[in-house]
């Protein structure tokens, strides 16, 4: 099977990312955008989902994270959608109710080349330690759009604003691992208009 990877790079005026997976991989990464809680919920991403990902970013951070973690979506899902190449043969479709203690995520995706999020989650504080917890969501739009994905997030409940993010950044791990993975008995793309 050809290897699927990417290497994507994106420098603008407010940031810089330069970002290799392989959604094929181990759960292998090396992650440094300068935003401890992202570099965070990025080594969960990419453990549970078993990509080998590697990010480098910087950005204006003088302003706030808010550039640096958009355009780290951003690139995300180019990287992803660039290294699922044709999508033949990919399960396109997943969902996952990921606990993580007292808060539950149920997350679904589709990999169809029609980009919405959905997201029906609150944060108990509006900081998660020095992370404005609202980027969350602006990340999950970037990273949907980019990749060409279909993508519903509801958390039905949970208290700690850290642990309901963790729900959700492992509940994307899990979608993502199982929507990519390629079935023998699926001969063409999963769809029948023939193109995804």
């Amino acid at each position: 099977m050809k290897k699927r990877t990417a290497t994507f790079n994106r420098k603008t005026k407010e940031t810089q990312v330069e970002l290799t997976v392989n959604i094929d991989g181990e759960g292998k990464n090396h992650i440094s955008t300068g935003i401890g809680f992202l570099d965070h919920m990025l080594d969960l991403l990419a453990k549970h989902a078993l990509f080998d990902l590697s990010i480098k970013a910087s950005g204006d951070r003088i302003v706030d994270d808010h550039h640096t973690v958009e355009d780290v979506g951003i690139c995300l899902g180019q990287g992803i959608k660039e290294a699922l190449g044709d999508k033949k043969g990919i399960r396109r479709f997943s969902n996952a109710s990921v606990p993580m203690q007292e808060s539950l995520a149920n997350i679904a995706i589709d990999i169809s080349g029609r980009p919405a999020l959905v997201f029906n989650a609150t944060f108990q504080t509006e900081k998660i330690g020095n992370f404005d917890a609202e980027l969350i969501e602006e990340f999950l739009e970037a990273f949907s759009t980019n990749a060409g994905i279909n993508l519903h997030i509801n958390v039905l409940y949970g208290t700690n604003a850290h642990h309901t993010a963790e729900a959700i950044f492992k509940g994307l791990a899990k979608v993502l691992k199982d929507a990519v993975q390629v079935d023998e008995r699926i001969k063409d793309v999963p769809s029948t208009k023939g193109i995804l």
